[in-house]
């Protein structure tokens, strides 16, 4: 309890500092004659807004309720992206992990497709789907997939040989063999992979609304850049970071949860 109250604080710590550097920067001008024959702001209030006024846009936000309807799609869209992107990644993982032909055959195509600048594959999306949720949801799905794929392909290919031959020689069938052996193997793989995919799934979404969109805090943010509010931007990508943290959170417990046959790391236990 000590050590997780110790870690809270110094994460708030970083917090604060830079918030702190940020203000200061953004409020107090460095006088004339020190670096230059101009006072000027370290950091320009016009190009970095500050602080107070970032949050205050966002108080004022949430308590008119101007966001909550961008807010509840851009998190619908992630929500389905996350969902579909993983799930996909999982099942399709596995799969390959299992069938070496298929792996072999596919594999080419799997890298080249992973390949592509998802920002080319956005336009043609809209394209396809429309400007509605869909496009957003198909491009955080093809950023979430592959980072779970790998991850889940990875994870049943790492299963010890020797696990597996006295699993056999147990007489564990392939039934059994994917629920004690191959899965709890993948697991911790795979939730490494969704702790970056949650990340993912909200900058498809969120990218997606920034290319074309009539709602969303992409929409959101593209619109206060087009009129050079600089708060209203900051604004848009707090409310991101905090909900990042919070759908990260979420996902971490569920790992807890499911996960608690892991050992703990050997630093923790010293």
């Amino acid at each position: 309890m000590k050590k997780r109250l110790r870690l809270l604080f110094l994460q708030v710590l970083v917090a604060v500092v830079l918030i702190g550097i940020w203000h200061f920067g953004s409020t107090i001008k460095v006088p004339a004659g020190v670096f230059t024959q101009k006072a000027f702001y370290p950091l320009d209030p016009f190009f970095f807004s500050n602080p107070i006024a970032v949050f205050e846009r966002t108080w004022r936000d949430f308590a008119t309720g101007v966001i909550w309807y961008h807010l509840g799609i851009t998190l619908l869209e992630t929500a389905l992206a996350f969902i579909i992107g993983a799930a996909g990644g999982v099942l399709v993982g596995f799969w390959f992990a299992r069938q070496q032909l298929v792996a072999e055959v596919f594999d080419p195509y799997v890298k080249m497709t992973n390949a592509l600048p998802r920002v080319v594959l956005a336009p043609i999306f809209a394209l396809w789907l429309g400007l509605g949720i869909w496009s957003k949801v198909a491009l955080g799905v093809t950023l979430v997939f592959f980072i779970v794929f790998f991850n889940v392909y990875q994870g049943v290919k790492e299963v010890s040989p020797t696990v597996l031959s006295n699993a056999r020689m147990l007489g564990m069938s392939e039934r059994q063999l994917m629920r004690h052996v191959y899965w709890p193997s993948a697991l911790s793989w795979m939730f490494s992979s969704l702790h970056t995919a949650v990340g993912f799934a909200l900058v498809g979404a969120v990218v997606g609304e920034y290319l074309g969109s009539a709602a969303g805090l992409g929409y959101r943010i593209h619109q206060a850049e087009g009129v050079f509010d600089t708060t209203g931007v900051f604004s848009g990508m707090l409310v991101l970071a905090v909900f990042v943290i919070i759908i990260d959170t979420g996902v971490t417990a569920i790992e807890n949860r499911l996960m608690v046959w892991r050992p703990a790391p050997a630093a923790s236990q010293a």
